[in-house]
């Protein structure tokens, strides 16, 4: 290392200098310069595989002639849209560019150095890097046998020195959900100054389930929600999230949010995307078709997956080594799923529900690489 690299290292703070980078999913034009192929199916990072909302495409289209203006920084149309939604007054929401956003909003605002995050092990891990990035100390609990937030052990290892409690909701990468039950009991534990988030980034696909905690459907003055228009609404290319809070925190979030956040091709997109109703059915009866069959396939090549209410699917491999295997020979047929190594999870992979088409050529993608794949790892 250089003597200027040295100094540049000593301007970091330790807990910036130990983080790893964020790893996406391999972009389609990667894979296309890499092995020069002309069908690739991206199912990796949980995308909406319909593409966006014609309406809002068109309000983003119009909005393109006034980009040499700065963007409502009260992002009126989209708040309006949301509390018309969900029965909220703009006071209760806030925007960023994807909940991630919102997520740094939250360490910048309510997050000091040494402060304790509890969450669980095998989560979003765009959260820990967020909250690490800003010297908080980061504690797990374990998945339980099913996957699943284990509450009573989150309830344990609340402390004196808890400030935040974070609960992705269903969960990334496993597809599962705490219930109304497990809620309500976790939040009959948790102290009334402990910040708790409410990750639902897949709030869309969960919510016809009888016993999802719907988080709307509760007033706790400690509790944020966060939500997204990247996935059901399908416009991950845009990057706008949204939170729901007290108006405390809300004023606090607003104090640390940078001005003109998010932008506003951005915002007509959103208020676009919430108006287009049959779109976002579209979205939920595809999904449901594709997990389906997928889950099927799935099991019947016993892979053991695991049962998610989202729009992807974990299942095990066994093995790091497995895992790699798998990834690697699936490019080579131009097939894009995710590795879950990041996640502390290797012997396992994630597969987003795509297109019929897309899914479809998964399946055969799989049938393709599973004798050498069996030969080499069977099953674990």
């Amino acid at each position: 290392m250089s003597e200027i690299s040295d100094q540049i290292q000593t301007l970091v703070p330790d807990y910036v200098r130990s983080l790893q980078v964020y790893q996406a999913g391999k972009p389609i034009d990667e894979l296309i310069r890499e092995k020069g192929l002309t069908r690739i199916s991206k199912l990796a990072s949980n995308e909406n595989p319909l593409g966006p909302s014609p309406y809002a495409i068109k309000t983003m289209t119009n909005a393109l002639w006034d980009v040499h203006r700065y963007p409502d920084m009260n992002a009126y149309m989209v708040k309006k849209a949301l509390s018309k939604l969900y029965k909220l007054k703009n006071e209760n929401i806030i925007l960023g560019n994807g909940s991630e956003g919102i997520m740094a909003y939250i360490a910048r605002a309510f997050i000091s150095p040494g402060q304790e995050v509890l969450t669980s092990q095998n989560t979003f891990i765009g959260f820990s890097i967020i909250m690490r990035s800003v010297g908080a100390n980061l504690k797990t609990t374990p998945l339980t046998k099913d996957y699943r937030f284990d509450v009573e052990a989150l309830a344990k290892s609340i402390t004196k020195k808890t400030k935040v409690i974070y609960i992705c909701n269903p969960n990334n990468p496993t597809g599962t959900y705490i219930n109304k039950t497990e809620f309500d009991f976790l939040m009959s534990k948790v102290p009334n100054h402990v910040l708790v988030i409410l990750d639902e980034a897949y709030f869309e696909f969960a919510n016809g389930h009888d016993d999802y905690p719907n988080s709307m459907d509760y007033r706790y003055d400690n509790v944020l929600t966060l939500r997204t228009f990247s996935k059901a609404y399908g416009l991950s290319g845009i990057r706008i999230g949204y939170g729901f809070g007290h108006e405390d925190l809300i004023s606090n979030l607003s104090k640390v949010k940078l001005p003109f956040e998010p932008g506003l091709i951005a915002q007509m997109g959103a208020a676009g995307a919430i108006h287009d109703k049959p779109h976002l059915r579209r979205t939920i009866v595809n999904n449901d078709r594709r997990y389906k069959e997928t889950f099927a396939f799935l099991t019947k090549h016993e892979f053991n997956p695991i049962k998610s209410v989202a729009n992807f699917i974990a299942f095990k491999t066994g093995s790091d080594a497995a895992s790699g295997h798998m990834y690697e020979a699936l490019l080579n047929h131009g097939v894009i799923i995710r590795q879950l190594k990041a996640n502390e999870m290797p012997e396992y992979v994630r597969v987003s529900l795509g297109t019929k088409r897309e899914m479809s050529h998964f399946f055969r993608a799989m049938e393709e690489i599973l004798p050498e794949y069996n030969n080499r790892f069977g099953r674990p």
